[in-house]
């Protein structure tokens, strides 16, 4: 983007794909990463405004079924008007701007008061959501063409603009977007326009996300089908015998943790890699984090341990943060891993072992007990007699583990690399979907992600009652104990303190329900 036409402003129309936010194209992302004003609707997943710069504005401009929403004019208005302020305005859209979506009507909106624009196309969910569902839109053998229909014409037309004999006679797949409203009249209308009664035909709400439902049936029964499971828009209507292979195309419904909505509570940095392997196993994470990592008040002891690291025996690493902590201070300081030769270094578990090992630090000792009492039981056998140790941590932690090492004749110092304090964030939404039941878990990777979730709560009762339908995983039996004393159940707990052995316990759990529930048909 050159800088001409930063000053002048432009709007960038950006597909957001079908919900899945990994179907966002990289381009896509990289306009949003570069917004000073993204203005989004309904379809567009709110995941993806991760990506924007805080200081970009948000503007909601969608609508939910029948309810007010921004008319069209309007939204033209407001992207010409930031971007004549020389903004870089995304208007976010569901699925491609051009494929029903407005995006022609916008395009030439902003042409005309002679904006520049660029257009960045979407993976469509007239392909996408099919795909999801196991429904591939052609086949070889089944169908050599597809068709893209509106299930909604504008309103004002006399009479509709599409060729329903056509349609009806047409041996390829038919799919319709926007059409779950009117889902009765448009089966009706191919059965009287002559095509097979008997066709199949499938249903998709929510497409790509986690919380997809899908519903199949013929041209005759579709319409009863779709009533009865209460189907509602967003839903794509596939009509085709493409339909047929679904039963063995299933990939997306049949994974372990389909379906279910995940609460993450880590800091928004460490977020990822728990969402991205609960995304893999078909869930649908919720990232709200309740801690933030921030520098300590400040950094005095730290910058003298440092100084003095050549003359410790011991670095003892309790948490990924306190790794990362430590050593960007150390380069921050002008120095690099050298200053560790001689050293010798233990880490609390694999993850943070990983993490010094990005650093180029081979960690000496990981006990098998991924926590302080795992570190305790192996320096048992180590003579630490008149040994110094320095531990990098966070501002509160446990006293467990110093206490132990000053026992055994260690000199043992800490310093505070790290503070993590609750984040100014908008928790209603979160609660109010866990008192309806809307998220099935709730995880915690540490004690203090469960005592400032339980913060947002101002009564034990309101947080009885918020928690009363969900389910609690915790990475370990410390975390488990802070759960507890907070007076809450602990449904699930993992093997080992890491996020991997956490997600095999959600999905061992999640198993076990599903055969439970097969038993009771």
């Amino acid at each position: 983007m050159i800088e001409s036409q930063r000053q002048q402003g432009k709007v960038f129309l950006v597909g957001a794909g079908p919900g899945d936010p990994d179907l966002l194209t990289l381009k896509g992302k990289a306009c949003l990463e570069q917004a000073d004003v993204v203005l989004y609707d309904h379809l567009a997943n709110p995941a993806l405004l991760a990506y924007v710069p805080e200081r970009a504005e948000r503007i909601y401009v969608g609508r939910r079924g029948r309810d007010a929403y921004s008319d069209q004019s309007h939204i033209n208005a407001l992207m010409i008007a930031k971007a004549c302020e020389g903004k870089r305005v995304v208007r976010l859209k569901g699925g491609d701007p051009y494929v029903f979506g407005r995006g022609g009507e916008e395009a030439e909106a902003v042409a005309d008061a002679g904006v520049p624009f660029e257009v960045v196309p979407g993976v469509t969910s007239a392909v996408a959501v099919p795909c999801y569902a196991g429904i591939p839109v052609t086949h070889r053998t089944q169908a050599s063409t597809v068709a893209f229909v509106t299930g909604h014409e504008e309103p004002g037309k006399a009479e509709s603009g599409l060729e329903w004999p056509r349609l009806a006679t047409s041996e390829g797949t038919l799919v319709f977007l926007m059409g779950m409203k009117n889902l009765p009249q448009i089966t009706e209308r191919l059965i009287q326009e002559g095509k097979d009664p008997e066709t199949p035909v499938a249903v998709i709400q929510w497409g790509t996300y986690a919380r997809q439902r899908t519903v199949v049936g013929t041209l005759r029964t579709i319409a009863a089908h779709a009533r009865a499971n209460n189907m509602e828009p967003p839903s794509v209507i596939v009509v085709g015998s493409v339909v047929r292979l679904r039963d063995r195309l299933n990939w997306f419904e049949t994974r372990p943790l389909f379906g279910q909505r995940i609460l993450v509570t880590r800091p928004r940095a460490q977020a990822h890699e728990l969402s991205k392997l609960l995304i893999a196993y078909g869930a649908e994470p919720i990232e709200c984090p309740t801690l933030d990592i921030l520098p300590p008040e400040h950094w005095d002891d730290v910058d003298r341990a440092i100084e003095d690291l050549p003359t410790y025996d011991w670095l003892i690493w309790t948490s990924v943060n306190g790794v990362q902590a430590f050593l960007n201070r150390l380069r921050t300081r002008g120095k690099d891993i050298r200053r560790l030769a001689g050293v010798q270094v233990c880490c609390i578990g694999p993850r943070t072992a990983e993490e010094a090992a990005r650093y180029g630090i081979v960690a000496d000792l990981v006990p098998k007990e991924f926590q302080a009492e795992g570190i305790v039981d192996v320096f048992a056998n180590i003579e630490l007699s008149g040994k110094r140790v320095l531990i990098p941590r966070a501002a509160v932690a446990r006293d467990l583990l110093p206490k132990a090492l000053q026992r055994m004749g260690a000199e043992v110092t800490v310093v505070t690399v790290y503070r993590a304090e609750p984040p100014k964030i908008e928790c209603d939404r979160v609660k109010a979907e866990l008192k309806q039941g809307a998220i099935h878990y709730v995880t915690f990777a540490s004690s203090s992600t469960v005592r400032n979730f339980c913060r947002w709560f101002e009564s034990s009762e309101e947080l009885q009652e918020a928690m009363a339908r969900t389910t609690i995983a915790c990475i370990g039996p410390i975390t488990a104990k802070t759960v507890m004393d907070e007076g809450l159940p602990v449904h699930i707990m993992a093997e080992e303190n890491t996020i991997p052995a956490l997600v095999e316990a959600l999905v061992r759990h999640s198993q076990g329900k599903n055969e439970g529930r097969e038993e009771t048909r």
